[in-house]
């Protein structure tokens, strides 16, 4: 016989069993609440067409960078996966074939945020009740494919099923947004934005950078070769972003280094980075004067700025030359914030109009700096645990060290910062059952009352990353 599946409904809550009833209690009144999902990388081509996905590989596995990662450390090649290399060299094309791969390899994910994940995708979505393993692995991919291909299961249907309320998808200046149109041409009334991501045309260490400028000249009309010219075409593609419903931007920068140069200094910066023949220090002041530019902006046009720093990207070279970016080789590093955001908020830091909500992959600083900044800025918020620490006890570590100093309220709510759509149910619950259990806690301790608990259990599940992203 397979083994059950079962979610157990006290799971990640507290082991005394009488803060673990205070938890539940919180719980209750949280779990239903919509979902607003302001930052990730879903496909918005998803929500334009309402295609039914094709199978449970092309939607579970091939998208997510956490499998590939762990796998591969197991000596599992991307070509086993399904990917194909930059040279178009194909990968395994038997989708079952692949899907039984990572069935048989399940145990691995043991302990991490993607085996819960997944488990509740399994369960809560796809009705399944018996463990995923080799022997069970037909069955699963009959049992999803059989479900994707019927009505319920398109896109949009999913989307309302979920009840998200909004979500934001994430697109370089370069992309017409053309989903974006479609979706809002559709008069369906689901609430999927896009997020202005100028990496490609920031980055002097991004791939064809320089084609990348030229091409986002030609699409503005603006002379992307002069500093003012620069300028102004972000200008003009935020302004056709924020006609698109973007309300944010999004920076992933090596660091949070920012720069405050003159006009001049600009110019000449422009022309090295064009050229490819800037160092790497200069590189790294032209991305952090475009950070205070973008504040500058942010400030004109009201978009809220995020900036997530310290990913070594692309660490393993072979992995980013045979099949491009974000394959799971994306790899935190230390981030330091005090010094390298003054710059910007000397100039900045005290407009009532800028909004910046800072990440960080570098769990140390969150009570030596994070905490303490967004403790004083009005325009400061701390983003939550990201992509590494999106997980029980990453999110358990972020409130015990920054709510001290911080508080909740320069938080802003929880988001899923994913591609895997499915996923996001599932994320957003583990957030709130951990942040129930922290204000459970509280509550035991008598550090709060539990009505004021319950008020901050709806602000961390729903309103604070509302308001945090000038959601209307």
């Amino acid at each position: 016989m397979p083994e059950a599946l079962i979610l157990h409904p006290q799971r990640l809550m507290p082991a005394n069993p009488a803060v673990r009833a205070i938890a539940m209690d919180l719980y209750a009144g949280v779990k239903n609440l919509p979902i607003v999902s302001p930052h990730g990388h879903t496909d918005p081509a998803w929500f334009a067409e309402n295609k039914p996905f094709s199978n449970a590989t092309e939607l579970l596995i091939k998208p997510d960078h956490y499998i590939f990662r762990m796998l591969y450390s197991q000596g599992i090649s991307l070509e086993a996966l399904g990917i194909s290399s930059q040279d178009g060299t194909p990968g395994e094309t038997d989708d079952r074939q692949i899907w039984r791969l990572f069935a048989s390899h399940y145990y691995l994910f043991a302990g991490t945020p993607s085996r819960l994940w997944l488990d509740h995708v399994f369960v809560e979505v796809f009705g399944i009740s018996v463990k995923l393993n080799a022997k069970t692995a037909d069955y699963y991919f009959e049992q999803i494919n059989a479900l994707l291909a019927t009505e319920a299961f398109l896109p949009r249907n999913l989307f309302e099923r979920f009840n998200i309320e909004y979500l934001a998808t994430t697109e370089s200046p370069l992309d017409e947004l053309q989903h974006h149109q479609a979706i809002r041409a559709s008069g369906w009334q689901g609430k999927v934005l896009t997020a202005y991501r100028p990496d490609n045309v920031t980055d002097p260490d991004y791939e064809n950078f320089a084609a990348n400028v030229q091409a986002f000249g030609a699409l503005t009309g603006c002379d992307t070769s002069s500093w003012s010219g620069y300028l102004e075409a972000h200008r003009r593609r935020r302004q056709f972003f924020k006609s698109m419903g973007a309300t944010s931007t999004d920076h992933g920068h090596p660091t949070a280094n920012t720069a405050n140069l003159d006009k001049t200094a600009c110019e000449v910066l422009l022309q090295k980075v064009l050229s490819g023949r800037c160092s790497a220090a200069e590189a790294e002041t032209f991305r952090g004067q475009v950070l205070t530019e973008m504040a500058g902006m942010s400030i004109a046009d009201g978009l809220v700025m995020q900036l997530h720093p310290g990913s070594f990207r692309n660490h393993n070279a072979w992995i980013f030359s045979r099949f491009g970016r974000d394959k799971g080789a994306d790899i935190p590093s230390p981030t330091e914030y005090v010094r390298a955001l003054k710059p910007l908020l000397d100039k900045h830091g005290n407009s009532p109009e800028l909004s910046i909500i800072l990440f960080t992959l570098d769990e140390t600083v969150y009570s030596r700096e994070l905490a303490p900044l967004a403790g004083h800025y009005p325009c400061l918020k701390l983003g939550p645990p990201w992509w590494f620490h999106d997980s029980p006890e990453g999110m358990r570590r972020f409130r015990q060290q920054s709510t001290e100093t911080a508080g909740f309220y320069n938080t802003a709510g929880f988001n899923d910062d994913t591609r895997a759509f499915l996923s996001i149910p599932a994320r957003h619950d583990v957030a709130r059952r951990m942040d129930c259990a922290y204000l459970a806690e509280l509550v035991a301790d008598h550090r709060l009352d539990l009505p004021e608990a319950k008020v901050l259990a709806e602000q961390l599940a729903y309103r604070l990353a509302k308001a945090a992203y000038r959601f209307t």
